[in-house]
């Protein structure tokens, strides 16, 4: 089943839904019966958040959302999405009446975040869900734990608030193991042990939602004392870094790119291609366009040059390289030396992405030309390029 944008566009994303179900009964498989938060947040790692998550909630695959702008959570408020939202981010005063009002949960960090929490929620006239962030080591947005157990009774002590979450985040997880991960989450379980017995001690309920593994952390440390996970990269098919502990599962990228040959020229030897003439033909040869550039997310970084190596695309199962710098709205292949016959012509399917033939280019393999991370790869990927989603169990 192909759920088409109708947009009349050659450079396409295919996003394969059977592989996103396959990642996230990965994940499953791994964590027992904790809760997933599938991570949605930067438009679903490029792969369209609406649709995605329409996706897991239609097909039960996941039993939170995770986003990190107003924008985000609003998009999918306004498209009907009932799985449960966390911004996993904090939120400016100003933000907070729409997200409470549209039943997201609020990230807290600090005394200001749960007043200001607080003063939202009783202007809406709702008791609005919290999470707390207690910073085990990231160092980029949590309150020390040290002060973890104060405020946790400070959310407890508001009349609109309920403290439905305690989280934190795993900077290295997804490196060599060196202790800082596993000792990361000892404290943090010792965080949430002290807020537990206190509001056991004031007749509360235990705090319900207790997570902090990323993809690195599902899939390569231990999950003692949490109760939900949120996954990210590997929920699109890739691991998380080129050191992820032990790959316990087999992933299946979700997303494919790919475009058409719209000029193909014969240029002489000595001539130079695109901007700031960096690439000049040894021979004489057949260059292809392809209507795909930066703006779509095919990155600069991509750009060959003469004394260089750079990125490549696909074309009737064979690797062509980028000829010159890629451009705003296309890039240009060498298609091999112009005494023999042109290999491509005009419509025919490049792939800058996925698979064609025994040929593959995957984001990982994007990342390395470019100096990157997968992450960053699909997140590139242009808003102005339509998704198609392919289901087929």
């Amino acid at each position: 089943m192909l759920y088409a944008n109708p947009t009349p566009y050659a450079t396409r994303a295919t996003v394969d839904l059977d592989a996103l179900r396959h990642n996230l009964a990965a994940v499953r498989s791994l964590v027992d019966d904790r809760l997933v938060l599938a991570t949605v947040k930067a438009n679903a790692y490029g792969h369209g958040a609406v649709e995605v998550a329409k996706f897991l909630d239609r097909e039960h695959l996941a039993d939170w959302l995770g986003v990190e702008t107003v924008s985000e959570a609003m998009d999918l408020v306004d498209a009907g999405i009932e799985l449960p939202i966390l911004k996993m981010s904090l939120s400016f005063p100003d933000e907070l009446v729409p997200l409470i009002a549209g039943d997201v949960a609020l990230t807290v960090a600090d005394e200001a975040t749960i007043d200001q929490a607080e003063d939202a929620a009783a202007a809406v006239g709702v008791t609005a869900e919290v999470h707390l962030k207690i910073d085990t080591g990231m160092r980029r947005v949590g309150c020390d734990e040290a002060s973890a157990a104060g405020l946790a009774r400070r959310i407890s002590a508001c009349r609109h608030l309920d403290l439905q979450g305690l989280m934190t985040h795993l900077p290295i997880s997804d490196e060599a193991d060196d202790g800082f991960t596993d000792a990361q989450l000892a404290r943090f379980g010792a965080v949430v042990a002290s807020i537990q017995d206190d509001r056991a001690t004031a007749g509360l309920p235990p705090v319900p939602l207790v997570h902090a593994s990323n993809s690195g952390g599902v899939l390569g440390h231990g999950l003692d004392g949490l109760t939900m996970v949120r996954p990210g990269i590997m929920m699109y098919g890739y691991y998380p870094g080129g050191n992820t502990p032990p790959r316990p599962v087999g992933l299946r990228p979700v997303m494919t790119l790919t475009s058409a040959v719209s000029f193909v020229k014969r240029i002489g030897a000595g001539e130079t291609v695109g901007y700031s003439r960096t690439w000049t033909a040894p021979t004489d040869r057949w260059i292809a366009t392809v209507p795909v550039g930066y703006a779509d997310g095919f990155s600069r970084l991509n750009s060959n040059v003469s004394s260089g190596s750079g990125g490549a695309m696909l074309i009737n199962g064979r690797r062509y390289p980028v000829a010159g710098r890629v451009c705003m709205d296309a890039t240009m292949l060498d298609l091999g030396p112009a005494d023999q016959p042109c290999p491509a012509a005009v419509g025919d399917k490049v792939t800058w992405m996925g698979k064609d033939g025994d040929e593959t280019i995957t984001a990982d393999d994007l990342a390395a030309v470019m100096g990157t991370i997968n992450h960053e790869v699909l997140c590139l990927v242009g808003t102005r390029v339509p998704r198609d989603y392919v289901q087929h169990e």
